[in-house]
């Protein structure tokens, strides 16, 4: 990305907005934006594979259910480039193999730091997380607001998206796709 180019495009776009871009407070605004737009999108110079490394481990008989919660997850939506943010919720089950935790995490910031549909993102991080495992089954269910609904359009301020994105024996059995869900939403979770 071409942090330059970019810098003299936003100013460009504050003139054509009435603004000053040599006032104080914008003197380098356009610079700001340009280096903010190359971390919110740094995820176009990654790919899954070298996010996750070696960080896939031989686990023997594993085969239960691993589920990491309440990933924060940040985005920007590709519609009107404004923010969208809340949680990611992923569950697997493996065949041997495990990831290593924070990678999941990982994953999910690969996917989520480029421009998205929530939609989209969800899927992405759930076939990441079966392609690095050779998972039997995988789930991810995420719960976001989105800024182009509550600060602009309808302007619906307390409205949250859910989407999931369930594969392998996640989809093919209700039960094991009841077992995550649970867990997920709170209601599985065992307290000592």
């Amino acid at each position: 990305m071409d942090e330059a180019k970019i810098g003299r495009l936003v100013r460009e776009l504050l003139l054509e907005l009435g603004e000053d871009p040599d006032r104080e407070g914008l003197a380098k605004t356009p610079q700001r934006v340009a280096r903010a737009l190359a971390h919110l999108t740094r995820g176009y110079s990654q790919n899954p594979e070298g996010v996750v490394g070696g960080a896939v481990f031989e686990a023997g008989g594993a085969n239960h259910m691993v589920v990491v919660r309440d990933i924060d997850v940040y985005s920007l939506c590709e519609h009107h480039l404004m923010p969208f943010f809340g949680h990611c919720h992923v569950g697997y089950i493996p065949r041997g193999k495990v990831l290593g935790v924070s990678k999941i995490a990982r994953l999910a910031d690969c996917f989520a730091a480029r421009l998205q549909i929530q939609e989209r993102l969800t899927g992405q991080i759930a076939r990441a997380v079966r392609d690095a495992t050779d998972a039997e089954g995988v789930g991810v269910v995420m719960e976001c607001e989105h800024l182009c609904m509550q600060m602009r359009g309808v302007e619906k301020q307390n409205s949250r998206m859910a989407t999931s994105a369930v594969l392998g024996s996640f989809h093919d059995d209700p039960a094991t796709r009841a077992e995550f869900f649970s867990l997920v939403s709170g209601t599985g979770r065992q307290h000592g």
